[in-house]
């Protein structure tokens, strides 16, 4: 099996080229996230390994800190840091070194820089979105190609993701398909119990799970009839949130490649930021690239990207509010 063998020897190379990256320039959650990311541990096995050294740290902490949500301090976080080194393979001092350095702006934005990204680093290591998905009876193919996605995201008077709403057009390729199940990832502090997910067209809404400390909501979204293979559908929906603080990004993952994806962010009247950007990256571990500066429609308040065909990674927007 030598294309399997070249392919797995790419990946590794690829973490590898990830990890050496984040270690190098940091910042210290991004390194984190990689370092584990790397090792393929999930994070209550890391919580595990940790317990024997004698540390106790929780599975939130160790997400938080790999979101950059927070950062270790107290004596008992520094040396869980430490014993990290040791269990990931990393280099004495790689970690701790970073702690030492501003982790980029100032508490606030880390606190809330970014829904997408880090909760889903989380997530596919706790497999608490696999869980929700489960609990729906969702299979890993819902028997949907996405053609076409656009997503107007609302940011409110007190900066916060305020709402989203979307539109699909989708073709099956089985036969029964009849719906769709929307994920919705919240900012960090978000009240996912409290949010309302709207169907606005050629759909109806079903079952809702939440997960209060990841912050991801899952809805199902019947259609009005069942598809056949070849059959296009299009669909529209909305999630109120409105309940997590300051927001500064907007983030989309993709699975797999699919068709065009465009994002819109409309800022409220009195909450517009002074520059926005579009940026990407390839996994939740890796370093973010492709960084260009969007210009924002003053009459309009607004700013979007389109992509006229997505491919495996996330895209998103972010914003600097000062």
């Amino acid at each position: 099996m030598p294309h399997a063998t070249q392919h797995a020897d790419a990946a590794v190379d690829s973490a590898s080229a990830e990890l050496d990256t984040a270690l190098r320039g940091g910042p210290f959650h991004v390194a984190l996230r990689a370092a584990i990311a790397a090792r393929g541990l999930p994070l209550q096995r890391v919580q595990h390994h940790l317990s024997r050294y004698g540390v106790k740290v929780g599975v939130t902490s160790l997400s938080y800190w790999q979101q950059g949500a927070r950062r270790p301090q107290r004596p008992e976080s520094l040396r869980a840091v430490r014993a990290l080194e040791e269990i990931l393979h990393l280099p004495d001092e790689s970690l701790i070194r970073l702690l030492a350095e501003p982790d980029g702006g100032d508490a606030g934005a880390t606190a809330g820089q970014s829904a997408g990204r880090s909760y889903r680093s989380l997530l596919e290591a706790s497999g608490i979105l696999e869980q929700l998905l489960g609990e729906l009876e969702c299979p890993v193919d819902g028997g949907l190609h996405i053609l076409g996605h656009h997503e107007r995201v609302r940011i409110g008077s007190r900066r916060e993701l305020l709402g989203r709403e979307s539109q699909h057009i989708v073709r099956a390729h089985r036969d029964g398909v009849d719906r769709f199940v929307a994920v919705h990832h919240g900012d960090p502090g978000c009240s996912p119990e409290r949010m309302t997910v709207h169907a606005l067209e050629n759909c109806r809404a079903g079952r809702v799970r939440s997960h209060h400390d990841t912050g991801v909501l899952v809805a199902e979204l019947h259609f009005d009839t069942r598809l056949r293979t070849g059959d296009t559908f299009l669909f529209r929906y909305a999630v109120e949130d409105g309940t997590a603080d300051v927001s500064r990004e907007y983030v989309r993952g993709f699975g797999a490649a699919g068709g065009q994806y465009a994002l819109q962010i409309r800022f409220a009247e009195n909450a517009v930021p002074v520059r926005c950007h579009r940026f990407t990256q390839n996994s939740a571990a890796a370093p973010r690239g492709g960084r260009q500066e969007l210009p924002l429609s003053g009459r309009h308040r607004s700013v979007h990207l389109v992509e006229p065909r997505v491919r495996s990674g996330m895209v998103g927007i972010g914003w600097d509010w000062e």
